[in-house]
């Protein structure tokens, strides 16, 4: 009997229970509606929009939370006390573990019929059953998180923006929780905004002279509105983020509840992999979450890495950041660059309204663009300074108006040691320059690497499975790993299976390479993270180990080349000229794409000879 399915659904339906994929269980917190510029969250102490008690602070509000009177003092909702986190979690056990042992009974049903009756399913027909069943599963899933919000709307994102992982029953059905989750009245937002920005005999309309009442987005942590500020701040176009009161205690009790789940099925093999490590990891970034003067740091952080080529001169970064507006952020407040264009979770459709449909010149070249520039600005950022952007969805990836790529939501980010990075550096080199997927002396060589960076595996795992673990995280373009492993993440013989525990600080490493694999799953482009990163591992090393010579910090001396000079003019005009593209009409743009693609395939049709 065929039972693939179960073990995809049960993720998803265990999602609730424990997120659905290894690495990318990073919760994806800012999913913005149509127009947006959003970033997001930081960490946790007391203000004075917070209320005191035995529970962290956190904030949740809906329209019974407001007055009567509009005119009124705009009352803050309390966080959860202990008895409603209690009643949370018990109508989370309740009804999230129903749904995965609801796979188990039909499982079980299916068996007994088929040994008394000694007639098996046809393949159509057990493909019938379990799409039933994935129906139902996702309808009472999707009631669960409708009912509990906080962090299992998040947890609902995250399978939603997995097509390549879960059924489509699933990630349809959740697919709603990826904009505007429960918006909160306009009328608390502004309250929320005069309590934390105003200063002494100021008034909202001091800062803004304009302020929509629709938000562009609602998410779990926070509300972005669009407005526009008044001269004295500089008269331009922002996007307002304000945290919802009385959150955190909320989505921290919801992971408590996850990391229990986990802890409890720790030792069997009913999970993918050992989820509880993975939350344990998530419960400190989510702690970071909620202090948005942490988020514009991050924020002015990563510019300057992208904005700055490896010699410190300024280059292009193929990435849209916004910027927070100085004087204008506290710790529930982030007011900062507007970016006008669609999250990557609907840009399908916005390009249909262009023309531009799926698999069309436009759209793969579209694809290349978006991989290459992911793949290039989370080179520079993990491996040249360790400080990265640590939640990256398509929620947080925006296709702009003009055909550029922006990058929102800043709230988690993860700062990882030198030794890490010189060792995952080491790991991309040694994928980079192996001669063949079988070779014994380069298996070991990346095995070993993976071993050093804080990979166990089972006891029983083969020889390969380090190295097979670091070929599935590293290298899409694999067609058949080591040691006779798949490739599905949720497959019974998937080298995450082998799993024993991974090292906490690169859960968020992996989580971004897992969202460019999913990327170049879904766009069909083989596409290998390790050939990609390598020159920029290649780079890392070197300067390592000039600085180890030189005893200093940055043995190399910051000098302006000719070839740096031209480098930084070829990114300037193929920027140009994409956004040219982009302009053009559409008959004419989709005859310019399709040369551009084919001059592009050649050129890696070349690079892959070398």
């Amino acid at each position: 009997m065929r039972v693939p399915s179960i073990s995809t659904a049960l993720a998803a339906a265990s999602a609730t229970t424990s997120v659905a994929c290894a690495f990318q269980a990073s919760p994806p917190a800012a999913c913005l509606s149509s127009r947006t510029t959003f970033v997001a969250r930081p960490v946790a102490t007391t203000t004075s929009l917070e209320a005191e008690g035995d529970a962290a602070p956190s904030w949740s509000a809906g329209a019974d939370d407001l007055p009567a009177d509009a005119d009124a003092t705009v009352d803050f909702p309390p966080p959860l006390t202990r008895v409603q986190r209690l009643q949370r979690a018990a109508q989370f056990w309740s009804s999230a573990l129903p749904i995965a042992l609801s796979y188990y009974s039909k499982d079980a049903e299916l068996r007994v019929k088929e040994a008394f009756t000694g007639v098996s399913l046809t393949e159509a027909e057990e493909e019938r059953v379990w799409n039933e069943q994935h129906e139902e599963g996702a309808r009472r899933l999707v009631d669960v998180i409708t009912s509990l919000k906080g962090f299992y709307v998040k947890t609902a994102q995250i399978i939603a923006s997995r097509r390549d992982l879960f059924p489509p029953e699933y990630t349809e059905a959740l697919s709603d929780f990826t904009d505007n989750v429960d918006p909160l009245p306009v009328e608390l937002i502004k309250a929320v905004v005069e309590k934390e920005l105003l200063v002494r005999g100021e008034t909202l309309d001091d800062i803004f002279q304009e302020f929509d009442e629709e938000p562009l987005g609602a998410a779990s942590v926070a509300q972005v509105h669009r407005a526009v500020l008044t001269e004295k701040y500089g008269s331009k176009e922002v996007a307002v983020k304000v945290q919802r009161p009385s959150i955190e205690s909320k989505l921290m009790g919801d992971i408590a509840n996850l990391k229990q789940v986990a802890k409890t099925f720790q030792d069997t093999d009913a999970l993918p992999l050992d989820y509880y490590t993975v939350f344990c990891e998530l419960e400190k970034q989510l702690a970071d979450e909620f202090n948005f003067l942490a988020e514009a740091v991050a924020m002015d952080r990563i510019y300057e890495t992208v904005t700055r080529d490896e010699n410190g001169l300024p280059c292009e970064s193929p990435i849209v950041l916004p910027r927070p507006v100085p004087g204008l952020v506290s710790r529930r407040v982030l007011v900062m660059d507007y970016l006008e264009g669609v999250p990557l979770s609907r840009a399908a459709d916005e390009m249909r309204k262009r023309g531009i449909e799926p698999g069309s010149p436009e759209s793969q070249l579209f694809g290349r663009k978006l991989l290459q520039s992911l793949t290039y600005v989370f080179a520079r950022c993990i491996l040249e300074t360790g400080f990265f952007h640590a939640d990256p969805h398509p929620g947080n990836i925006f296709v702009m108006n003009d055909g550029r790529i922006g990058l929102i939501d800043f709230g988690q980010v993860k700062q990882i040691g030198g030794r890490a990075r010189e060792t995952l550096s080491k790991v991309m080199v040694a994928l980079d320059e192996r001669k063949s997927d079988e070779n014994p002396e380069d298996l070991e060589k990346i095995g070993t690497l993976a071993l050093e960076l804080g990979v166990e595996l089972a006891d029983d795992a083969p020889a390969e499975g380090p190295a097979a673990v670091a070929m599935w995280l590293f290298d899409g373009s694999v067609e058949q790993l080591p040691g006779g492993y798949d490739k599905g993440e949720l497959s019974p013989n998937s080298p995450v299976k082998a799993l024993k525990s991974f090292p906490q600080d690169l859960v968020l490493v992996g989580r971004s390479s897992i969202l460019i694999k999913g990327l170049s799953n879904r766009l069909e482009i083989p596409w290998s993270l390790s050939k990609e990163w390598a020159p920029t591992a290649r780079r890392v090393l070197e300067g390592n180990a000039i600085d180890s010579k030189s005893g200093t910090e940055g043995g190399r001396e910051s000098k302006i080349r000719i070839r740096d000079v031209l480098k930084l003019l070829k990114t300037w005009g193929r920027g140009k000229s994409s956004r040219a593209i982009a302009r053009l009409p559409s008959p004419v743009r989709t005859k310019v794409a399709a040369v551009a693609l084919h001059c592009q395939k050649r050129r890696e049709a070349r690079e892959a000879k070398k």
